[in-house]
């Protein structure tokens, strides 16, 4: 009776501080943000420089900061890449005012927008949508973004750097500091590093592999902005379920623009780049990734609402990952076992 009676308390005092947690998280995001990114980052990156470190000899500082480095110049470099190819897009969008303009009045008499020939589409839109708060936003919110985007880039380069150089020290630190349950801790840090680097790498290579095949497409099909809808079909292809849907979505109908009124070159778009997200996803990545993760659908569902609400876009992105941190932790803790099987996909793998 007094058991049921704990476990009750337990379970009651875990919802709210679960609640006080995702409040902290919300109100703290350009501080938690960062953190997380850059232990994600250093636990992908570990292997590498614990192979650089074996084979070449150079010591573990010199080779974290070699390959943050490196990194950090490969990220800057796509951003320069994708800044320009960006901003042709906003200096061709002229070329493409007949099309729109032709694609808005097919809209507009669907759904009864008010249209003036004599004017602009942008005009027409401006008038008849009220966009002009949502532009303004979004031209602030534009140029502050290369400096937000460069500043936070900085902060998540020197932290890992620092989190990488200390990892060196954690199997002495976890065998001093938890003398009684040290075999636990080094299990749980073991499995968390293991299994976050195998959905990351695992991820990143379909989704490489996912833009790669995107950019030859609209290479090939004539699309402009190949290494941008490469690029972002790359990205989004981290958020399961709904990130490759956009972004077939959103190719395909700047394809319908684009080759208006030839629908056919669009149609292959739509249907080549559905074919590329299915096989590989779908068929190849849960072939290669086997069931280590065993997170439920259901759970992934929810868990990209709940970090997407939290933490927006980042959110959606990692929230796989920390609901496989998050279930490794129920896994190993008895009380959590209940919420590990729940989260999980197949009891049979934690019972």
């Amino acid at each position: 009776m007094e058991n049921n009676s704990s476990n009750r308390i337990f379970y009651i005092l875990l919802f709210f501080a679960v609640i006080l947690a995702g409040i902290l998280c919300k109100v703290m995001s350009s501080v938690f943000i960062p953190t997380v990114l850059s232990f994600m980052l250093s636990f992908v990156l570990l292997p590498v420089i614990k192979k650089l470190n074996v084979k070449t000899g150079i010591p573990w500082v010199i080779s974290s900061l070699i390959i943050v480095l490196m990194f950090l110049i490969f990220i800057f470099a796509l951003t320069s890449i994708l800044v320009t190819s960006l901003t042709g897009i906003v200096s061709e969008l002229p070329k493409y005012q007949s099309r729109f303009t032709s694609i808005y009045k097919i809209i507009a008499d669907k759904f009864g927008f008010e249209i003036d020939t004599s004017i602009s589409l942008f005009e027409n839109l401006w008038k008849s949508l009220k966009v002009r708060e949502f532009a303004q936003k979004t031209a602030v919110a534009l140029s502050s973004g290369v400096i937000s985007f460069s500043k936070t880039m900085f902060i998540i380069s020197i932290t890992t750097a620092f989190i990488l150089i200390e990892m060196r020290l954690t199997k002495r630190k976890i065998y001093y500091a938890f003398k009684k349950n040290r075999e636990q801790i080094s299990r749980i840090s073991h499995q968390i590093i293991t299994q976050t680097v195998h959905y990351i790498s695992i991820k990143f290579f379909i989704s490489l592999a996912t833009g790669i095949l995107v950019f030859l497409l609209t290479l090939l099909i004539g699309l402009d902005f190949p290494v941008v809808w490469g690029f972002f079909a790359f990205i989004m292809n981290f958020i399961p379920i709904f990130g490759s849907t956009f972004s077939v979505g959103l190719t395909s109908i700047f394809a319908l623009i684009q080759f208006y009124p030839s629908w056919g070159k669009s149609l292959i778009v739509f249907v080549v780049m559905t074919i590329f997200n299915t096989t590989l996803g779908n068929i190849l990545e849960p072939r290669i990734e086997g069931k280590n993760l065993g997170i439920s659908p259901v759970a992934i569902l929810i868990s990209l609402s709940i970090w997407g609400y939290i933490w927006g876009f980042i959110g959606m992105l990692i929230a796989v990952p920390l609901t496989v941190i998050i279930k490794i932790i129920c896994e190993n803790i008895e009380y959590l076992h209940s919420v590990a099987i729940i989260l999980g996909g197949d009891p049979k793998r934690i019972t």
